[in-house]
């Protein structure tokens, strides 16, 4: 299917992943041990994915294969062996890949960790693995506990990294950006000396709670 990138990237820019995860209950969100390495912790791009297992050859083809833009999501199987370092993230960066998310080790820290491009990854080892066993390209693959196919759309930043359906994505991505607008209005209330409660239908959710009746607890600015 195609994908309206450009939207995308567009609607993610002004929103954050707390904001998607309330407006899209079917956010699949990965594993908070997969940690940001680099300077930046802000993507969103499509997946191209890679299964390796204490090997490298294949992350070494997914670079490249993947397109400006792009995330390398790699499934490492949660392993410590370092399946990627500083010539992975420069000739990222070089061909304008949007991150780097492993789900096993990262290495060379010294420079990654000043890095702007967005690396994540489950470890930190010096030990890297072999390469000698080539990979498949761009199929189904679990990283951080999540489901990614080719194609989903990886959004991170500072809270953490979630995986959309690239068919609802837009519709999340702007569901989202409503969410930040009502927050923005409950900030200012808050600012001008409102309490929390004044905010939402707090005394009503919890009447109707106590006499086991179904309520939502909600904004009402």
């Amino acid at each position: 299917m195609t994908v309206d990138m450009d939207a995308v990237r567009r609607l993610a820019a002004a929103v954050d992943t707390t904001a998607i995860c309330d407006a899209a209950r079917d956010a699949r969100v990965m594993s908070p041990e997969l940690r940001c390495r680099s300077a930046n912790p802000v993507l969103c791009g499509p997946a191209v994915t890679v299964r390796c297992r204490d090997d490298f050859l294949g992350v070494i083809q997914a670079i490249e294969t993947a397109q400006a833009g792009d995330v390398l999501v790699v499934d490492g199987g949660g392993r410590e062996t370092a399946l990627a370092g500083e010539l992975f993230a420069r000739a990222a960066l070089g061909k304008g890949l949007a991150g780097i998310i492993v789900d096993g080790g990262y290495r060379d820290l010294r420079f990654v960790a000043s890095c702007p491009l967005p690396v994540y990854s489950r470890h930190v080892s010096p030990k890297a693995g072999s390469t000698i066993v080539p990979a498949q390209l761009n199929t189904p693959v679990v990283c951080g506990g999540m489901s990614v196919s080719p194609g989903d759309i990886l959004v991170a930043d500072h809270n953490g990294i979630i995986v959309l359906d690239p068919r609802t994505a837009v519709a999340a991505l702007a569901a989202a950006a409503e969410v930040m607008k009502t927050e923005a209005a409950v900030i200012e209330r808050l600012d001008a000396g409102a309490a929390l409660g004044e905010c939402t239908n707090l005394a009503e959710h919890v009447d109707l709670l106590s006499r086991r009746e179904p309520s939502r607890l909600r904004f009402t600015v």
